[in-house]
């Protein structure tokens, strides 16, 4: 797509809402700025998943109470399934990573996370804690409370188990414990360099009522969220599908709700509230020392407000900021202070950013920034500094004229990498490994670069941050900021996820590389164990910014034994090794996401026989198996709706439905038809998992059966065989135990039951202390050919590079011999 750069004064295009980097400046912005002034008072609501915030109750607290309002999220959603696109685990952590943070720009809360990685669901706690290794991420939830220090902590779940996944409740537990913890100075005594023990008034839990589980009660506290807000003009219901409707990847568009709404609580720690959420806790500046002077003149400036003049304000604004500067207590100090100089520029109409003048740096090269102000009130501002991290741009008090853009030119170092800080180190399953443990609960890179400008107000220097970004204009989308990108000298991205060989004979290995500075050096892949790499490095010279090559590499297995094993590629350039790739994730709804993953690929060895070579996919709610079929040699065709309905489907060996396909395309309901006749007339369909909720047909299969939410979240549960005999454990692999070895995250999820008797359940498991499940793969013969339906997690195993699950995903595709059955 064309683009057309910003130069200086392409300024007033329409700005992105959820990217720009000057906050609302409109008339209800400072009102509701000036009320949150006169409140001291803080909630902190503690859950597991991007999704299970109460954006409603959210809302309310943080735009009609005006409290200080935080959403811990225990993790970044990256183990659920993504309904926009393709990325997984990590990859879709980050996107709901931004849309958590978006979902927080229309609700007015703020957000934050623990080291917690979600893998999957889980059944229960102890499965959870285990996994994510229950005191780091309990000090986690700790460090955060220390740090935001909130009166009142709110669950959405509780510790009995109501909430159903074991996150869920997992996250009742760590915050029931962190509530005492916190307040004990023997508990995470480390972090007491930085923070202060911090004791909460009351643990708080949200009472919920959805689908057929109902834990409200009359007699709980309640609070009615519904009511309307004439300074935003909206209601908190509407603020609240909003704010839920940015979690695109999870489909949670939401319908505004109107009206009288109530929410249930159940105090489990600390006194229970009789009239107020904050009984008990003093909310406004009495609860710090002079605080009766500073209420005072709070009052005064809200009584004297000039809507038509704003900046009018100003100098009982700086008179007050003075004030609130020498209160003792450092944490409303600081939290005010920051309130108050955001709210003296707003007044002062000014508007002010910083972009780059590029989207991407190299490491160490210079950032030439273009930092630009204007003065829109004609009220006397001047400009004191510009400093941006190692720099500093000093202005001498320049004063700023009247609805003029003031454009400086400063410059600062590309010093760190944009990596997301919780992926910047391999990590195991259940938590991330972070690089400083007090990184912890930030949603993004606290030192991504940035400008401080110094302001100079009624003789009072006033200063603000502002992220560095870079801003273009898009011919559709208007005029677009991205965060700019600091990358290593040069990536290194390999073709393909995995290569998998079952001979001896050589594939090549192709790299895609880029320069993003002036670069020579080479490029090598690192020798590994039973295989040859040929040849052993590749020089580059001269590389330009922007540079983009390939190189090829041949790789030869040297022996037949079933292996896997992490081939790496080392850049060094100029003089330095890096061993990273460019993974950029663009979506309209969040901000450019750029990270630099290992650059990795694996090697996969395995005894591998194939039937049949061309197949149909009909894609479901995104998954990569399409890719990971290609590898071992498939032809793989994305069928279209037209081609199904009008096609020759007799030219495809198999037919494949992608995972959730019957959940996400309503054209499957017409499509259907056409898909059993090929069975009938001799085909073989393959179709993967669905949600039990919205499927499209009456009935997925020739036969009756029944989706229903049961799983097998163990990936090591022991699997029995029910029909050992049958060609999808026999043809063309044989399938031993051994094949179900290695599995991640998972067996499988939405399981069937109600198996009709023409069907065949082909295996046996269950997690520990559960009833056996016969529901993840049957096969049923239906005419000439073979309807199988699986709920084995092959769209994890597959791209993962699961020998085993390579070995048995081939057999459901391998074409049965032809039937001479007429059902």
């Amino acid at each position: 797509m064309k683009r057309i750069y910003l130069i200086a004064l392409l300024l007033f295009a329409t700005v992105l809402s959820n990217a720009q980097t000057n906050p609302p400046t409109d008339l209800g912005t400072i009102q509701q700025n000036l009320k949150k002034l006169d409140v001291l008072g803080s909630v902190l609501y503690v859950a597991a998943h991007p999704d299970d915030e109460n954006t409603r109750l959210l809302a309310y607290l943080a735009q009609e109470k005006h409290y200080r309002t935080g959403y811990l999220s225990l993790t970044r959603g990256d183990g659920g399934q993504n309904l926009i696109g393709n990325e997984q685990s990590e990859l879709l952590g980050l996107i709901r990573t931004q849309e958590l943070l978006a979902a927080r720009r229309v609700d007015g809360a703020e957000q934050f996370f623990t080291r917690a990685n979600d893998f999957g669901f889980s059944k229960g706690p102890e499965e959870t804690l285990k996994i994510w290794d229950k005191e780091k991420v309990l000090g986690d939830v700790v460090w955060v409370i220390r740090k935001f220090r909130p009166d009142v902590i709110i669950c959405r779940f509780p510790t009995t188990g109501e909430g159903g996944h074991g996150h869920h409740t997992s996250s009742a537990i760590l915050a029931q414990e962190a509530f005492t913890a916190a307040a004990d100075p023997n508990r995470y005594p480390e972090q007491l360099k930085y923070v202060k023990p911090w004791q909460a008034k009351r643990l708080m839990w949200n009472t919920f009522n959805f689908g057929s589980t109902n834990t409200t009660a009359a007699d709980q506290f309640k609070i009615d969220v519904g009511v309307y807000n004439t300074t935003l003009g909206k209601s908190y219901g509407e603020i609240a599908a909003e704010s839920r409707s940015n979690h695109k990847t999870q489909g949670f568009g939401s319908a505004k709700q109107r009206g009288e709404s109530y929410e249930f609580f159940k105090t489990i720690l600390g006194d229970a509230p009789q009239e107020d959420l904050m009984d008990g806790v003093n909310t406004t500046w009495k609860r710090v020392k002079d605080g009766d002077a500073i209420a005072a003149l709070v009052n005064v400036i809200r009584r004297n407000f000039i809507s038509e003049a704003p900046e009018k304000s100003l100098p009982a604004l700086v008179q007050l900021l003075m004030k609130v500067e020498k209160v003792p207590d450092t944490y409303w100090r600081e939290q005010k202070t920051k309130e108050l100089n955001n709210l003296i520029a707003i007044c002062a109409g000014l508007w002010f950013e910083a972009y780059a003048t590029e989207p991407t740096y190299s490491l160490g090269d210079k950032i030439n920034v273009r930092a630009q102000v204007i003065n829109r009130f004609n009220y006397r501002v001047k400009i004191n500094s510009i400093e941006a991290n190692d720099s500093s741009l000093a202005l001498q008090s320049k004063e700023l004229p009247f609805n003029q853009v003031q454009t400086f030119e400063t410059t600062t170092a590309a010093s760190a990498l944009t990596q997301p800080y919780w992926l910047a180190a391999p990590h195991p399953v259940g938590v991330y490994t972070l690089p400083d443990n007090t990184l912890a609960g930030n949603p993004e890179n606290p030192d991504l670069p940035k400008v401080t400008f110094q302001f100079i107000v009624e003789g009072k220097p006033v200063n603000i941050d502002r992220r560095i970004i870079y801003k273009y204009v898009d011919p559709v989308r208007g005029e677009v900021y991205q965060p700019i990108e600091i990358t290593p000298p040069v990536t290194a991205n390999i073709d393909n996820k995995d290569y998998i060989f079952s001979t001896q004979q050589a594939q090549t290995v192709l790299l895609n590389l880029k320069s993003f500075t002036k670069a020579s050096g080479t490029i090598s892949l690192k020798p590994v164990t039973g295989f040859k790499i040929s040849p052993e490095k590749i020089d580059f010279t001269n590389k330009d910014k922007n540079d983009e090559w390939s190189v090829a590499f041949t790789v030869t297995p040297t022996d037949n034994k079933q292996k896997v094993v992490e081939l790496e590629a080392v850049v060094n350039a100029n003089g330095k090794p890096f061993s990273l790739s460019l993974r950029r994730i663009r979506y309209d709804h969040v901000p450019a996401i750029t990270l630099f993953p290992p650059a990795q690929t694996k090697l996969v060895y395995l005894d591998l026989k194939a039937n049949g070579k061309k197949i149909g996919y009909i894609a479901g709610a995104g998954d990569q198996m399409p890719e990971a079929l290609r590898q071992v040699g498939y032809e793989v065709h994305l069928l279209t709706e037209n081609e199904v309905m009008n096609g020759d489907l007799s030219v495809y060996d198999a037919i494949v439905t992608g995972v959730r396909a019957y959940n996400v395309n309503e054209r499957l309901a017409y499509q259907q038809p056409k898909l059993l006749e090929y069975v009938k007339n001799g085909g073989n369909l393959v179709v993967q998992y669905n949600n039990n909720n919205g499927i499209v047909v009456k009935q997925i299969g020739p036969y009756p059966f029944t989706v229903v939410n049961r799983r097998v979240t163990d990936e090591n549960a022991e699997i029995t065989v029910l029909d050992k005999e049958n060609p999808v454990l026999n043809y063309p692999n044989k399938i031993t135990n051994d094949d179900f070895s290695g599995w991640i995250q998972e067996r499988g999820l939405y399981y069937v039951t109600n198996i009709d008797p023409q069907y065949k359940p082909i295996l046996q498991m269950h997690d520990k202390g559960e009833e056996p499940l016969n529901g993840s793969l049957i096969v049923g013969d239906y005419g000439k050919g073979r309807f199988v339906y699986t709920s084995l997690a092959f769209f994890r195993e597959l791209p993962a590079g699961v020998p085993g699950a390579y070995r048995l995903f081939i057999n459901l595709l391998s074409k049965p011999k032809p039937s001479t059955g007429t059902n």
